[in-house]
């Protein structure tokens, strides 16, 4: 990776996809058991998130919660809350320190103002933060993003090969074979067959390299799907048979990497 991950090209081909799907508002409204905005260090700064908290006594398995490109919004609360009444703690991390977007030239110009470096920094610091917590099984702590916030899921994945699994909802991959050789991080993977960003091709090339070395990553691609067709509120760009099957994989993947063997720290 470069130090600017998602700038100049890489950018540019992210924004073109994600500007066709608009922001996803969570279709649930009720709130985990104790939702509250959290700060933990990143270097030498502060940064926020928002917690979402399971019921129940006892340490948890966690997930780190990454944002689209249009920031810590409703849908990305919405998706920590999920998580969090399925028996997760939840964090997700405001990569934008408090601005979002609504509208595609906005959330360009937040995505492109992010320095790859502190994104991940943040994304760590996350990881380290919830390993702290006296409620979560520090072996238990998985990933999970939508576009943007999909490419950040890998990369989180690569930085800390602690992490017990990472989940990409149509985000960004890599392609230098070292990096890829490198992961020591199960991944699941989601993608639309008709993402112009993030084309089959190169999600097939990743799935190849893994593969052949040794690596544990299972992908699956939509046919009929294009880019953001779990998160976009857009009726053309929605799917919500594909988004309800690659949420149940989401469920299924953290069930066996988070959940099993949850009695042990």
């Amino acid at each position: 990776m470069t130090t600017r991950m998602l700038a100049g090209l890489g950018a540019l081909a992210i924004a073109a996809t994600c500007s066709a799907a608009s922001p996803r508002t969570t279709t649930k409204t009720t709130k985990a058991s104790k939702p509250t905005t959290i700060s933990y260090p990143s270097g030498t700064e502060m940064v926020s998130g928002y917690l979402a908290l399971p019921e129940g006594a006892g340490r948890k398995a966690a997930v780190i919660v990454i944002q689209e490109w249009w920031g810590l919004n409703d849908f990305i609360r919405g998706k920590a809350d999920d998580f969090a009444r399925k028996g997760y703690v939840a964090l997700a991390v405001d990569l934008y320190r408090g601005k979002t977007a609504t509208d595609p030239d906005t959330a360009h110009q937040l995505m492109r103002g992010l320095p790859e470096d502190r994104a991940i920094r943040d994304l760590t610091a996350a990881f380290d933060y919830l390993r702290s917590r006296d409620d979560v099984l520090w072996t238990r702590i998985g990933s999970v993003g939508w576009c943007m916030g999909g490419g950040y899921s890998l990369a989180l994945a690569l930085a800390q090969p602690k992490l017990a699994g990472a989940i990409i909802y149509y985000g960004r991959l890599v392609t230098d074979d070292d990096k890829i050789r490198s992961l020591a991080v199960p991944i699941l993977g989601n993608f639309g067959g008709l993402d112009k960003g993030i084309p089959t091709e190169s999600v097939r090339e990743f799935e190849r390299k893994a593969k052949a070395a040794g690596k544990s990553v299972d992908f699956k691609v939509y046919p009929d799907a294009g880019h953001g067709f779990a998160s976009s509120r857009e009726p053309t760009v929605f799917r919500a048979p594909d988004a309800k099957d690659a949420d149940a994989r989401t469920d299924a993947f953290f069930g066996k990497v988070l959940k099993a063997g949850k009695g042990k720290t």
